[in-house]
């Protein structure tokens, strides 16, 4: 894992931070649900993409709302929306794409994540 600065940014196209690696990118899909999500939450709430120790494959995603903001987070930016990162989740998801994907069947925030060697059938718990 590496060690990643805090940073803002409007990161459509993933901003270099060091060492070749990337700030995750949240893409306008995953922006434009964030956005309509957020209408429903407190006042001053921001979503929040983090990981997790659990899940089938050892680590499992998790997103939210947070009304906190801490002194150790990244937050990134993508058509006026914001997303936190805590520190430590942010060595997991460099490079990472975060989007938002509807089918006929479901609907659901997806990470394409580079550093996963392997995940789950579900797609929610991943290994590195």
């Amino acid at each position: 894992m590496s060690n990643l600065s805090q940073s803002t940014t409007d990161n459509t196209s993933g901003t270099p931070i060091s060492g070749g690696t990337s700030l995750p990118v949240l893409t306008s899909n995953a922006a434009k649900r964030i956005k309509e999500l957020g209408a429903t939450e407190k006042a001053g709430a921001t979503f929040r993409v983090s990981v997790d120790g659990g899940g089938c494959s050892g680590f499992k995603y998790r997103f939210d709302f947070d009304v906190k903001q801490n002194a150790d987070d990244t937050v990134i930016e993508t058509d006026g929306v914001k997303a936190l990162i805590d520190a430590v989740s942010l060595g997991f998801l460099g490079n990472s794409h975060i989007d938002y994907v509807e089918t006929l069947g479901e609907s659901y925030f997806s990470v394409k994540n580079p550093n996963a060697k392997a995940s789950c059938g579900c797609g929610n718990s991943f290994a590195v």
